[in-house]
């Protein structure tokens, strides 16, 4: 507010009283109260001790310019994904997605947590004993909703406004691929090759789900049973599951790396139509089949992008 738009007159006391009665309103405004899988959480201003336990919360926290001061370790790693880069640089690492270090969440000394919609009730009754504790609803796999859990993280930080922009952002950029896509939609899949083999990723995932939004018609092989993440691993006498369109083929680290190599090797690989047609897209694993929150979806559109521009 400029004093040069008060009413001619006010003295400079009056206006600063003015002022503050404003801030005091602004912050009365900021306080909220959140719906969460264990009931409703009050939250008031903007916290500044935020420990995430759940890599879409830490994913989401970044695109609303807060660093936590603790996050649990990527799946397949010993810390935070790779694709979060130096945003996420010196972060303490208190547990994994299985299992949370609570003497290092207590240390930390939160004002909030964010974490997963698979938290236990007697670990969200621990938590949130030591700050609000915030739980998404989400029930199940749903390709998007990722989105809801990321605005329900940005209301508890008090930061709405980056996120909704960098939502928007996703929306325009999945609108315009999905543009550029043949009229018949290309079929695609999307696996995780461990070595004992690939496991083919079900279409109710946010990576799946960021390659529907960009045109493609998502396939699992038949293999994905309802209410599963993925499937068992297949052998290779049966990777004709995978054969689609596009395949994209994740590892999530140097295991999975040596394994892909030597299946690559294999007749049984060499002979998908895919993989003649050169289809194969290899990407990041902790990215595409553990990651989620706004920029994980920007750096999969990356991905998609530059695999439709060969």
């Amino acid at each position: 507010m400029q004093l040069r738009s008060l009413r001619p007159g006010i003295s400079r006391f009056g206006a600063a009283l003015m002022l503050f009665a404003l801030s005091g309103v602004l912050t009365t405004a900021q306080a909220r109260t959140l719906d969460t899988a264990y009931g409703e959480v009050e939250i008031d201003g903007q916290p500044t001790r935020v420990v995430t336990l759940y890599e879409g919360a830490l994913d989401t926290a970044l695109t609303a310019g807060v660093t936590p001061l603790g996050a649990v370790a990527t799946r397949g790693g010993e810390g935070v994904a790779a694709y979060l880069g130096d945003a996420a640089a010196g972060i303490d690492i208190v547990g994994t997605a299985r299992e949370t270090n609570m003497e290092a969440v207590v240390a930390l000394r939160p004002d909030l947590i964010l974490a997963s919609s698979r938290l236990s009730q007697a670990q969200y009754e621990l938590l949130s004993r030591l700050a609000p504790t915030i739980v998404p609803t989400t029930e199940g796999f749903e390709p998007d909703a990722w989105r809801d859990e990321a605005r329900l993280f940005a209301s508890a930080l008090g930061r709405e406004a980056p996120v909704d922009k960098a939502l928007e952002e996703i929306d325009n950029r999945s609108h315009s691929l999905a543009a550029r896509q043949p009229r018949t939609a290309p079929e695609v899949t999307l696996a995780r090759w461990m070595p004992n083999g690939p496991m083919v990723m079900s279409t109710r995932l946010f990576a799946t789900g960021m390659l529907a939004a960009a045109g493609f018609t998502v396939e699992d092989g038949g293999v994905v049973n309802e209410g599963r993440p993925h499937s068992d691993p297949l052998s290779l006498e049966n990777l004709a599951r995978i054969d689609s369109d596009w395949l994209f083929l994740a590892t999530l680290n140097d295991e999975g790396d040596a394994a892909l190599d030597a299946a690559r090797q294999s007749p049984a690989f060499a002979r998908l139509d895919v993989v003649q047609r050169d289809r194969v897209v290899p990407v990041d694993g902790q990215l595409w089949t553990s990651a989620s929150g706004p920029i994980a979806a920007s750096r999969v559109l990356d991905d998609i992008e530059a695999a439709m521009a060969q």
